[in-house]
């Protein structure tokens, strides 16, 4: 009795110690944790991009990002948003129009001094709450001032494109028109889809 007892305490020591290991293993901040511009691939259904992050100056942001890349929550979603000359925007749609689970609200690092330039990547979020970014993001496709910071909170830029920029311009010339399904007005008219997103290794 005594053994199966202590057996049975082991199982559930072991059992609470290591579930709070595997969720950890799923958090961006332990993602190369010391590597201040980690690497990520976006393979799309038009091409494959990568981009550097700057965790330097957008630590939570990154952190946020290779969360959901990591657990592969970026993989088969939508490109839901083409605005040639502005911006592609994705992360937050499946192929079948559900909705990406979103972890809170993050807070907003817009003011890290990186800007909205043609090329970098940014994080969307609600046009009335500064604070409201999740899961979707977006890649300018101009020097776009007017969502850096001003008088009012911009748009948190975390990175930018280092490979791929000619399938981003690409993307950004396909047909867009009103998605019933999504209600949203600049939807690509073929599906275009991220098939995964994936960390790649330190150089």
């Amino acid at each position: 009795m005594i053994r199966i007892l202590c057996l049975s305490l082991a199982i559930l020591s072991f059992s609470f110690t290591a579930l709070p290991l595997n969720a950890a293993n799923t958090k961006g901040q332990y993602i190369q944790p010391d590597n201040l511009s980690p690497k990520v691939r976006i393979d799309t259904s038009m091409g494959s991009i990568v981009i550097e992050l700057d965790r330097l100056r957008a630590k939570i942001t990154v952190d946020n990002f290779l969360g959901y890349v990591i657990r592969g929550q970026y993989d088969q979603t939508l490109i839901h948003r083409v605005e040639e000359g502005y911006l592609i925007q994705g992360g937050g749609f499946m192929t079948n129009y559900t909705e990406v689970e979103p972890d809170e609200p993050i807070f907003n690092e817009s003011g890290n001094g990186l800007k909205n330039k043609e090329g970098t990547i940014a994080m969307a979020k609600q046009l009335s709450d500064a604070h409201s970014a999740t899961n979707q993001f977006f890649i300018n496709l101009n020097d776009n001032t007017n969502l850096d910071p001003g008088n009012s909170w911009g748009y948190a830029v975390f990175g930018e494109i280092i490979e791929g920029y000619d399938v981003v311009e690409a993307i950004s010339k396909v047909e867009v028109g009103y998605s019933e399904q999504l209600g949203y007005p600049t939807v690509p008219k073929k599906m275009i889809t991220i098939l995964r997103v994936v960390v790649l290794d330190e150089e």
